[in-house]
């Protein structure tokens, strides 16, 4: 990463919408996700209690922790998805706060003060300018933003904010990224007619039976210019 090679030791990645903390066990660990999938259906999982569980993840973990992990803050209005990632060990630090009702708190905003990169893989349809604007007010120095957001859901009020801070926002055009299946028929209908009414083809994706994403890469111009997003797109 760009801003890693910026600072001393690890780079510091603030996970939004975090909950148990998925995004931070597939950076930090040799793990897929089809490994997460067996781990947690699998019988042993299923007979443990809360506590019994938390033991067996944070050894799990443990065991399976890359030689150089990322500083990973979690943020999630849900106070137990939080606990339970931190106590797992997948959070550095985690917060239960709601930005869009109030501001951070002064252990949030001390935290995030040296973040390099923001990601948000779930919940950018949940989240106003409100909270990128509470949260770059903290950060001090070079940040990216990365955002998965439904093709349902506009982006444009977002970067408009980030732009105000300098920072450039490109869509990825090559590809999109499954997010979920959809629950109903009447789910998917309401993706496909949004999708379509923002001027995309649902064809081979919606029309498939999942929501789909698209990836919006925020950062300075300088930083674009020397990682353009088609080649990092095209390296993962």
């Amino acid at each position: 990463m760009l801003t890693a090679r910026r600072t001393a030791g690890p780079a510091t990645v603030l996970d939004l919408c975090c909950s148990y903390g998925i995004n931070a066990a597939l950076l930090n660990h040799d793990l897929t996700l089809e490994d997460l999938y067996a781990h947690y259906t699998s019988p042993q999982a299923t007979e443990l209690t809360t506590a019994e569980l938390i033991e067996w993840d944070r050894a799990y973990y443990a065991a399976h922790r890359r030689p150089d992990p990322a500083r990973v803050i979690g943020l999630d209005a849900a106070p137990c998805a939080i606990s339970y990632a931190h106590a797992v060990g997948l959070l550095d630090e985690g917060f239960a706060e709601n930005l869009e009702t109030m501001p951070p708190s002064p252990a949030l905003r001390q935290a995030v003060g040296h973040t390099r990169l923001i990601t948000v893989t779930g919940g950018a349809s949940f989240l106003s300018p409100l909270t990128f604007e509470s949260l770059l007010d903290c950060v001090h120095g070079p940040v990216w933003v990365a955002a998965f957001v439904l093709r349902t859901h506009s982006y444009r009020r977002t970067a408009e904010c980030l732009e105000s801070y300098g920072l450039s926002t490109e869509k990825a055009a090559t590809r999109t990224f499954p997010q979920r299946r959809f629950t109903s028929e009447q789910e998917q209908r309401y993706a496909i007619d949004a999708v379509t009414a923002a001027g995309e083809d649902p064809q081979g994706r919606e029309t498939h039976g999942y929501f789909h994403t698209t990836l919006y890469l925020s950062r300075s111009a300088a930083d674009a210019a020397e990682a353009p997003l088609a080649t990092l797109v095209q390296a993962s």
